[in-house]
């Protein structure tokens, strides 16, 4: 049990594909997705307190209230914290497809863990707060299944760097979810071991044999979306652009992370913006360097 406050990040979660498999008769979907994860995060600071309370900040806390809904508490009130003072410091886009609010509340588990010395809830209590929670909470790149209960480790993957952009245009996930027409289509295929011998391998097996199944209910909520993807695509380097999750933030993949960085600078005045935000779009490179930018983080060291 800490005494001091205790500091967990919040990885911004990429779905590098996301096939809707199914429906279940209570209405969750059924997914495959492989998902890796940025080193861009916001950040849930835990401190001992008398009583539960929770202050947003950050660069893009304005659209979120410390409201009872809350994901961050909820994390808390699952593992019966009752004295805790949180602080989540967000830094990623609201509604964007990255899993923000689940990794937040898979980073205010981890947080409340170390801080109470409580053990982390049970999978299927961890499911109760989003399907992306468990996926988040293992911090990964994993494969994640079902209605994201099965969540299971990726291979090592080929050395990636990506490129980030949301055009500050939210895109409610119920939203997506209710335009779409197709709700069973093919699982992914095995990753076979070829295909994790070098990024561009990589890139072109996701091409060839993996989709967004929500790219197209998404564009029909923001149409603006199709002009983001064009725009990564025409990026030099980039070896695969596609929707990240429900939207709106789209990825673009790099061989290295010198590709990414000089990808970015070009390619923000070509980014439109949906204009909901001053600050135009939120596009960042994604290197491999700690502190000099963003990659797709490796798995955590098990200890």
């Amino acid at each position: 049990m800490a005494t001091e406050a205790v500091a967990e990040t919040a990885p911004a979660k990429i779905n590098l594909c996301l096939h809707v498999t199914g429906r279940r008769l209570d209405g969750y979907h059924l997914l495959d997705s492989l998902v890796v994860f940025a080193d861009v995060a916001d950040r849930v600071f835990a401190a001992p307190a008398h009583g539960l309370s929770l202050v947003v900040a950050g660069p893009e806390g304005a659209g979120l209230q410390a409201e009872p809904d809350n994901l961050v508490l909820r994390a808390a009130r699952l593992m019966g914290v009752e004295d805790a003072a949180l602080i989540l410091d967000k830094r990623l886009p609201v509604a964007s497809g990255i899993g923000g609010g689940s990794a937040d509340a898979a980073a205010a588990l981890r947080a409340l863990a170390r801080l109470t010395g409580l053990p982390l809830p049970s999978g299927s209590e961890v499911l109760q707060l989003g399907a992306d929670v468990p996926v988040c909470l293992s911090g990964r790149p994993s494969r994640m299944t079902g209605i994201g209960e099965h969540v299971t480790p990726l291979p090592a993957l080929p050395p990636l760097a990506c490129v980030l952009v949301n055009p500050r245009l939210p895109v409610p996930t119920p939203q997506v979810f209710a335009r779409l027409t197709a709700r069973d289509t093919p699982p992914l295929p095995d990753l076979p071991s070829a295909a994790l011998v070098t990024a561009k391998a990589f890139a072109a097996w996701l091409a060839a044999h993996s989709r967004n199944d929500l790219i197209a209910p998404a564009r029909e909520v923001a149409p603006i979306l199709v002009d983001v993807q064009a725009a990564l695509e025409a990026t030099p380097g980039c070896l695969l652009a596609r929707m990240s999750g429900s939207g709106g933030t789209h990825f673009a993949l790099f061989a290295s992370s010198e590709a990414a960085l000089g990808a970015s600078r070009p390619c923000m005045p070509r980014i439109p913006s949906g204009g909901s935000r001053p600050a135009g779009s939120w596009t960042d490179a994604h290197r491999g360097k700690p502190g000099v930018g963003w990659a797709i983080r490796p798995p955590p060291v098990q200890k």
